[in-house]
């Protein structure tokens, strides 16, 4: 087994997936402080959502992640042959 990229928390390494968590964290988690572990879920669910489907991302050219998929998604028909 070889180690991918470095130590833990280094940026090269998966800075897509570090990038979304810090936003995770930066605008709800250390934000709010939840009544139990079913409302955070919620709380985090909503956000996920509203992440993919409406926000805005720059290295996507300002589209939001759903429509930059379905956008470069191969028609239905295409998918089958």
């Amino acid at each position: 087994m070889v180690q991918s990229v470095g130590r833990t928390g280094v940026c090269w390494d998966n800075s897509v997936a570090e990038s979304f968590f810090s936003s995770l964290k930066r605008e709800l988690v250390s934000r709010y402080r939840f009544e139990d572990r079913a409302g955070a879920r919620r709380a985090i669910f909503g956000w996920i959502n509203r992440y993919n489907t409406r926000r805005l991302h720059s290295s996507l050219d300002c589209r939001s992640p759903i429509d930059c998929e379905n956008q470069n998604r191969p028609p239905r028909a295409a998918q089958a042959a």
